[in-house]
């Protein structure tokens, strides 16, 4: 599991640095202030969750186990409804979309108990 982490980590990091280049010279005359500032939020928590995919990846070296590799999912679940309800929110103008990023958010927020908890209990 910790090399898919780390893989998709990068990935997503990789991915992220692109999209807020994307967003900063292809999308600003192209969006309105307030769509453009939704869609740096997404490149923000996507980036910061990227990274917390790295430590997820050397979680599991480290405390091998159920807990670490949760956390993990959960981190990349949420990035994707999180980030990419926002995404979506600001490219379409669909305000509905904007309903599912806090379930995005809570599964960030139960992957960060989650990797508390594998260093925790150390397993």
């Amino acid at each position: 599991m910790e090399r898919l982490f780390f893989i998709v980590g990068a990935l997503s990091a990789g991915t992220a640095v692109a999209a807020g280049a994307f967003g900063a010279h292809a999308l600003k005359r192209r969006l309105a202030a307030d769509l453009l500032a939704i869609f740096e939020v997404g490149v923000r928590y996507q980036l910061a969750h990227a990274l917390a995919l790295l430590a997820v990846a050397w979680a599991c070296s480290r405390w091998p186990g159920a807990w670490a590799t949760a956390s993990g999912w959960c981190f990349l679940g949420g990035t994707l409804v999180f980030s990419g309800s926002l995404y979506a929110l600001a490219l379409s103008g669909q305000r509905w979309l904007g309903a599912l990023t806090p379930l995005g958010g809570l599964a960030l927020l139960v992957g960060w108990l989650l990797l508390a908890t594998a260093a925790w209990r150390g397993a």
